[in-house]
């Protein structure tokens, strides 16, 4: 089995009503119909990532393009885990947790994407919980990190709500245009004096040498 090769496929982490794992190759297919279908609206351009242009075709194909390349440039030092979010064992969008040089750093970097049909729900909170979950209380993160457009208002909402904090600004190219996100974080007692729902976590141990454990 794919699992006894890549223990990673064992985790799950569950939370009221979503699961998060990695897709298999037909479940992959669906999310990335998920992402053609549309991650927001035209007139809206909340994330670096240009999800609006190109046809939905070449949206589907980003994203698994960007799913493969994930897992064929693991390595335990440098590791990016994108999981599909799960409703009733229906794909909805997916997260991802990226780090570098954790060992030493014990830092963590979240990023993540529903398609639209599924946003404003409670979704997105839900699934950052599980990754969080995972990053403070399984990977014994310190920190964890994300940037957010200014004007990204449900994401930044929920970011203050589990308890980041403000950690300066970042500037990005789109073109010719500057992009300014904040850049906020989560610290560790930040987390543990945080009250958030719960998640559970299984499969951890034997992946946890892929994370450099």
């Amino acid at each position: 089995m794919i699992s006894d090769i890549w223990p990673v496929y064992r985790l799950q982490i569950t939370t009221d009503r979503l699961m998060l794992r990695l897709p298999n190759e037909q479940e992959l297919a669906e999310v990335a119909e998920v992402a053609g279908a549309g991650v927001h609206h035209a007139s809206e351009r909340p994330f670096l990532t240009p999800w609006t242009e190109g046809s939905a075709r070449d949206r589907a194909l980003a994203v698994v393009r960007g799913h493969w390349g994930q897992l064929a440039d693991w390595a335990a030092d440098r590791w990016g885990l994108g999981l599909g979010v799960f409703v009733d064992g229906r794909p909805i969008g997916m997260v991802s947790l990226r780090a570098r040089d954790f060992r030493v750093v014990r830092e963590v970097t979240t990023s993540s994407w529903l398609g639209l049909p599924y946003q404003a729900k409670g979704f997105g909170t839900e699934a950052r919980i599980g990754l969080l979950t995972l990053a403070f209380d399984f990977l014994r993160a310190e920190a964890a990190l994300t940037e957010v457009f200014q004007d990204n208002y449900s994401s930044q909402g929920v970011s203050r709500k589990l308890g980041y904090e403000p950690d300066g600004v970042s500037r990005d190219a789109r073109g010719d245009e500057v992009l300014i996100s904040d850049r906020l974080r989560l610290t560790r007692q930040n987390w543990i004096r945080s009250a958030h729902p719960r998640a559970a976590v299984a499969g951890f141990e034997a992946c946890h040498p892929c994370f450099g454990g």
